[in-house]
């Protein structure tokens, strides 16, 4: 019995040791596991920390890349500039007065009324520029042996800025109708309302869009070729003033000539060899034709606009003339994008009346218009060997626009 009994708690001493065995075993593998758990976490979190700073680096990179790029894209800036002809802001004091312009701003009271039909063009480009044939003084002492002496109160200068004109040449044959007091007067009631003036060797740089545009205006009549010395020297002054575009306006040819005459041409194209960017001509009072040279537009007469100088004038074909120029970080890029619009000196035209308030015309009328300066164009071209123009005008833009709206029109019935 007592020897059973010793068997018994051997046995049971065996199977003890045993599980505390089994115990430690599971312990240490238990142990162990963690810590190959715990070190395996720590390795996924690194290799995730090295990845996402590699990501974040990546992502820095990227976004410096962009950053290059878009510094490294060309800033383009575009402008569009108007160009009218004749604008005579007065009258000549022997002409009857009841007709005159001075008689119709009385009548008005509105300086606003004489370019009310044209302003919603001249307000939507960003230079506007006109030739001012005459003065605005009270001077009454009036030039001797001239034919024509034009003048008005120096508050008509109110009818440009109405009209959103930012700009006036003043070199021309009536711009010292009443003596040189009476230029000073002119230049001082224009700039006193904010329109700048040019003229003669007086050169102006205009800041449109952060673009300088320099402007020049050479007088021809009574000098002929000996004008074209000063004006290389405006133009000149211009760029090393910095004028990123530059536009030359002439006061010459011959008083009802439709084709310019070989000074015109000579002296045109002379302004584009020295650097000018367009070239806009007045003073024959009616159309003359349009040329491209060396990639560069010659408009060789704008004719009247605002013209007090005539109550009934027989030719009362007109027009506004616009080009957009397009510059890359500041570098003119070839671009010539023009339009014409055809212009009625007075919205009494078909009346033969001068009201004195230009009107765009469409329809056949405009058509006839522009027929006109595309007849003058190639007929100069034919006579001098010159380029002439390829015209396109407000007609065609809108007859572009009434083709889409029908277009459009037509897609959603049959839909």
């Amino acid at each position: 019995m007592e020897e059973n009994r010793r068997k018994r708690q051997r046995e049971r001493a065996r199977k003890a040791e045993l599980r505390r065995r089994q115990v430690r075993r599971q312990k240490m593998i238990l142990g162990g596991g963690a810590g190959g758990i715990l070190l395996l976490l720590i390795l996924v979190l690194a290799v995730r920390g090295i990845a996402g700073g590699a990501a974040e680096k990546q992502k820095e990179e990227k976004q410096e890349q962009a950053q290059e790029a878009q510094e490294k894209e060309p800033e383009k800036v575009s402008l569009t500039i108007s160009a009218a002809g004749d604008c005579t802001l007065g009258t000549d004091e022997y002409f009857y007065y009841p007709t005159s312009l001075p008689a119709k701003y009385e009548e008005e009271q509105d300086p606003g009324y004489f370019f009310q039909k044209v302003e919603p063009i001249f307000s939507q480009d960003d230079l506007t520029i006109v030739n001012m044939e005459g003065t605005l003084t009270q001077e009454t002492a009036r030039k001797e042996n001239e034919i024509y002496a034009f003048k008005g109160d120096e508050e008509y200068a109110q009818i440009l800025t109405e009209g959103s004109v930012e700009a006036a040449n003043l070199a021309n044959n009536h711009s010292y109708d009443y003596g040189e007091k009476s230029y000073t007067d002119t230049i001082q009631a224009l700039e006193d309302v904010g329109i700048s003036t040019f003229g003669y060797d007086r050169t102006a740089i205009v800041d449109v869009k952060g673009v300088k545009v320099g402007l020049l205006g050479t007088y021809e009549l009574d000098v002929h070729e000996d004008c074209e010395e000063d004006m290389i020297e405006n133009i000149q002054s211009l760029q090393e003033q910095g004028a990123q575009i530059i536009i030359a306006s002439f006061h010459w040819g011959i008083e009802r000539a439709n084709i310019p005459n070989e000074i015109q041409v000579d002296l045109a194209h002379s302004a584009i060899d020295h650097g000018a960017d367009l070239v806009l001509g007045h003073h024959p009072h009616v159309l003359q034709g349009i040329e491209t040279y060396k990639g560069k537009n010659i408009v060789y007469s704008l004719a009247n606009f605002c013209f007090g100088g005539n109550s009934s004038p027989s030719d009362m074909d007109s027009m506004i003339f616009q080009q957009t120029f397009t510059l890359e970080d500041g570098e003119l890029i070839e671009d010539n994008v023009t339009n014409v619009i055809p212009v009625k000196v007075s919205s009494s035209w078909e009346q033969g009346i001068n009201d004195y308030q230009p009107v765009p015309v469409e329809g056949d009328t405009g058509e006839a218009i522009i027929s006109r300066l595309e007849e003058y164009s190639q007929n100069m071209a034919e006579q001098y060997g010159t380029e002439a123009a390829q015209i396109q005008s407000s007609l065609d833009k809108n007859q572009d626009e009434k083709t889409q709206t029908e277009t459009v029109s037509g897609e959603a019935v049959e839909e």
